[in-house]
């Protein structure tokens, strides 16, 4: 069992705190504001949703305002302060300073190299991202970015511990703006923005091309693997046949454009449409359902 210290009590980190606390790892959770602190309780509690081990699982949860104390023992420590390089860059000098040198300093920023806050630190070589997606309780991917000069046995821990908590790590061999998962998402963005300024269809034409198509292969293919089942021949086969397709559509999506104030106006209207404003926060709590039913399907296939 490795001690885990968890900074940051925002969504994130309480996330994180369940992630931990439900495979049998002790965390605790460093916070400057005590109702941050107070609402990780609340969210885990929430979560398990009468799951008759909440109990156990939130005894293993320690809360502390004192970055030493939290610091104290670990060895793996999971950084979600906000996403301010300010903020990070002091922060990391302080967890170079208190933290055990071989533990491990892992941060939960979805944009931001490990290279741009952890570069001065004395032991910067235990330092990488580890970035899941949110919320990590009902979504098991993380990302593992390491920086230059990130120790290539911290790689391997790092990922040992993600499996061993029930998350499924993927390997990022050096630093890129966006990672891996913003990277993709970002292609699909920038293309469905497109297609209702072009006027082709409307927002909810596009989120149900992904939802009740693409989406429902890709809750369990990625793809990759979709066009190598898409063939008789596999992808070499699937290449052949669509590869000059999608070599035209490539050239025409080759047009970057800025997501002006009237085209978000217009896509708002429509998703307001099918979810009023002061009904969002009842459909994230929807959403999360659906992910933690999905996550058991998924589970109970491995």
């Amino acid at each position: 069992m490795t001690q885990i210290a968890l900074i940051g009590a925002g969504v994130v980190g309480s996330s994180w705190a369940l992630v931990f606390a439900r495979a049998g790892q002790r965390a605790t959770v460093y916070d400057p504001d005590a109702g941050s602190l107070a609402r990780v309780i609340d969210f885990i509690r929430a979560s398990l949703n009468g799951h008759p081990e909440t109990d156990a699982i939130l005894g293993r949860v320690t809360m502390t305002s004192c970055l030493e104390e939290a610091l104290r023992g670990a060895g793996y420590v999971q950084e979600s302060a906000p996403e301010r390089l300010e903020i990070k860059q002091p922060l990391y000098r302080e967890l170079d300073r208190l933290a055990s040198p071989d533990a491990i300093l892992a941060s939960s920023t979805s944009g931001f190299p490990a290279s741009s806050f952890t570069g001065p630190l004395a032991h910067r070589e235990r330092c990488l991202v580890v970035h899941p997606i949110n919320p990590p309780h009902l979504i098991p991917l993380v990302e593992i970015v390491p920086a230059p000069w990130t120790a290539p046995e911290v790689v391997t821990r790092a990922a040992a511990l993600m499996r061993a908590v029930g998350q499924s790590p993927v390997m990022l061999k050096r630093e890129i703006p966006g990672f891996l998962v913003n990277r993709l998402q970002s292609a699909i963005l920038g293309e469905a923005f497109r297609l209702i300024e072009d006027g082709i269809c409307d927002a909810d034409d596009v989120d149900r091309a992904v939802s009740d198509g693409l989406g429902r292969r890709w809750a369990f293919l990625g793809p990759f693997e979709t066009i190598d089942l898409n063939a008789q021949g596999g992808i070499a086969d699937y290449c052949q046949k669509l590869g000059p397709m999608y070599l035209d559509l490539a050239k025409d999506q080759a047009d970057p454009r800025p997501w002006t104030a009237e085209l978000v106006s217009t896509i708002e209207q429509q998703l307001r449409t099918r979810t009023p404003a002061d009904t969002l926060g009842d459909r994230r709590v929807w959403r999360d359902v659906q992910l933690a039913r999905l996550d058991a399907i998924k589970r109970s296939t491995e």
